[in-house]
């Protein structure tokens, strides 16, 4: 059996624990509300029953979620963040609005990214769109324009 290696940079300690296809997107939906696991499974298109289980195991392990099994038929569980898994909201929010900044497909489209990374929109009627939820810095054309 591998080793763990420890890791050296506290960035790649983080990496460690919320690295992954799909742990970031767990965690941002867990950090709108409490969720059962087919509530998760639903949210995140693409991600199967396996994968699923596996991953909250980890971050269970981590101390990042907690599990909550009722005791009642049929069974419900549900999983929360922990108070430290809460100290990452401000990292997983730190991702969203970068993703809104600069993904190319995004820009200048005058719609919403598809994404399990932010609340879904409404629909909205037709010829009407929504402002950038965050703005371009202003660019100067020139050198001489900066000054």
């Amino acid at each position: 059996m591998a080793r763990k290696r420890t890791p050296n940079c506290p960035a790649e300690y983080t990496l460690s624990v919320i690295g992954g296809r799909w742990k970031v997107l767990i965690l941002f939906q867990l950090s709108q509300a409490t969720r059962r696991f087919s509530e998760l499974q639903r949210m995140l298109h693409g991600i199967t029953q396996k994968m699923l289980t596996q991953q909250l195991r980890e971050l269970e392990h981590d101390g990042i979620v907690q599990r909550t099994v009722y005791p009642q038929v049929p069974p419900k569980v549900e999983y929360r963040l922990t108070p430290l898994g809460e100290t990452l909201k401000p990292v997983v929010g730190a991702m969203c609005r970068w993703g809104v900044r600069h993904n190319p497909q995004g820009r200048d489209m005058g719609k919403p990214v598809k994404s399990s990374c932010g609340p879904r929109t409404a629909k909205r009627k037709e010829g009407v769109t929504r402002s950038p939820a965050v703005k371009e810095p202003r660019r100067a054309s020139s050198p001489l324009e900066s000054t």
